[in-house]
């Protein structure tokens, strides 16, 4: 297979990986508020200020920092390939 092709192949797998949004609390383990996600939406999601307690300021993230404690949004790859993307 030729050099550029492979490379060309393996930038769209990446684009076509999916990840799931995990909220981590301190004190209460963590849970997946968004899933499948392209690389882009997660990344997008987890920059905003309203994904960590330290710096969000709606009344919704109040109240769950005020019933779980301090908490942080990440995200990792989902592992099942059989996983399709929800639109």
């Amino acid at each position: 297979m030729d050099e550029n092709l492979r490379t060309i192949a393996e930038v769209m797998e990446e684009d076509l990986r999916l990840y799931n949004v995990v909220r981590f609390y301190f004190n209460h383990g963590r849970r997946i508020i968004k899933r499948n996600l392209l690389l882009s939406e997660a990344q997008a999601f987890c920059g905003s200020p309203e994904s960590s307690s330290k710096s969000a300021t709606s009344a919704a993230a109040r109240r769950t920092t005020d019933r779980m404690g301090p908490w942080f949004n990440g995200y990792e790859e989902v592992k099942s390939s059989r996983v399709r993307r929800r639109k």
